[in-house]
C-alpha cells in the first residue's frame, strides 16, 4: 500500500501521547505503526523525530543533544571493533544511545576468564561467538538497533568490506599491532576512529581523525612490543566500564556535533591516584605539545 511521508507523520501523532510535557511516543504505539505500515522499529523512530515527536525511550537523551542529535543517531552507522571488555560496554551504550546500526566485529569466543569483565559474557555464553552474543544483547536492549554481525579478525584483506558502511569506527582491541592496523584502515576510508586502551587501573581514549598522527605519536616505533603492561596488571572490572563510557560519549560528539571530541589529545586516567592528564598530540594541525 502506497505511504506518503505526510501519511506517517499522521499516524504518529495520533500514536504519541504527552509526557512531561513533551509529545513521546512509547513502545506500544511504535509497534503499532511497525505493523500499520510494514516498517522496522528504527524507521518509525526516525519519523516520529522527524515530525518532533521523541521516542520515550530517548527522553533524558534530548536535554543534551536535541532532536537533531537523536535523529542523526539513529541514522548512523558505528563499526565496534573488538567485542571483550571495552567492546561489549561500548555496544550496550550505543545501542541504549539509540544508534542505529551497529557493526560488531570479533572472531573469538567466550572463555572462563572473561566473566570478571566483559559485559557480554556469563556463564551461559561461554564458548558461544562474541559477535553473535553481541547480536542478541542488542535486540534485548533496543530492537530499533540494527546489528551486522561478523566473526572474523579484521586485516588488511576484509577491512575495507567489513567497515565501509561505517560513519565512525570505535577501537576496541587488545593490542598494539592490531590497533595500529585499524588507524591504518580507517584512514584509508576516511573514516574517524575512537581509541581506547585498558590496563590495570589505567585507561586511555583518544579520537583519530584521517591524517591525524594518532597512536603513531604515541607508538613511533614499529619494535613496539605486541602487548604491554596489561600482562602483568590485569583488567580489573570497572576500568573499561570507564573507559568504553567514554569511547561512547566521544562517538556520539562525533555524530552529533555537539561538544569537541578528544582530537589530538589523549586522556590517561589512573583511578588508583585519581589523576587526569592530557596528553597533546600532532593532529595534522601542527606539531605535538
Amino acid at each position: 500500500q502506497a505511504m506518503t511521508a505526510g501519511t506517517l507523520a499522521q499516524a504518529t501523532r495520533a500514536a504519541s501521547s504527552s509526557y512531561a510535557g513533551q509529545e513521546v511516543l512509547t513502545l506500544p504505539g511504535s509497534a503499532d505503526l511497525e505493523q500499520l505500515f510494514g516498517l522496522s522499529r528504527r524507521q518509525v523512530e526516525i519519523a516520529a523525530l522527524e515530525a518532533g515527536i521523541v521516542p520515550l525511550r530517548y527522553l533524558r537523551n534530548v536535554g543534551t543533544l536535541g532532536l537533531e542529535g537523536q535523529l542523526a543517531l539513529l541514522k548512523a552507522t558505528v563499526a565496534v571493533v573488538g567485542l571483550g571488555g571495552l567492546g561489549g560496554y561500548i555496544l550496550e551504550g550505543l545501542a541504549r544511545s539509540g544508534v542505529g546500526r551497529i557493526i560488531a566485529v570479533d572472531l573469538d569466543r567466550f572463555e572462563e576468564h572473561n566473566l570478571n569483565r566483559q559485559l557480554l559474557s556469563s556463564e551461559a555464553t561461554l564458548g558461544r561467538p562474541k559477535a553473535a552474543v553481541a547480536g542478541e544483547r542488542v535486540e534485548q536492549v533496543n530492537g530499533a538497533v540494527e546489528v551486522t554481525e561478523h566473526q572474523v579478525r579484521l586485516d588488511r584483506d576484509n577491512a575495507r568490506e567489513v567497515l565501509a558502511a561505517a560513519d565512525v569506527i570505535v577501537d576496541a582491541l587488545d593490542n598494539l599491532p592490531d590497533r595500529l592496523g585499524l588507524q591504518e584502515a580507517a584512514s584509508d576510508l576516511g573514516k574517524p576512529l575512537v581509541h581506547g586502551a585498558i590496563a590495570g587501573w589505567v585507561g586511555q581514549v583518544m579520537t583519530i581523525i584521517p591524517g591525524d598522527l594518532g597512536l603513531k605519536a604515541l607508538y613511533p616505533d614499529a619494535g613496539t612490543p605486541e602487548r604491554g603492561v596489561e600482562q602483568a596488571l590485569g583488567t580489573p572490572a570497572a576500568t573499561p566500564m570507564l573507559v568504553a563510557a567514554l569511547q561512547v560519549q566521544e562517538t556520539v560528539k562525533l555524530i552529533t556535533g555537539v561538544g569537541q571530541p578528544l582530537r589530538g589529545r589523549l586522556l590517561l586516567l589512573d583511578c588508583e591516584s585519581g589523576d587526569l592528564q592530557f596528553v597533546t598530540c600532532d593532529a595534522g594541525l601542527g606539531a605535538a605539545g
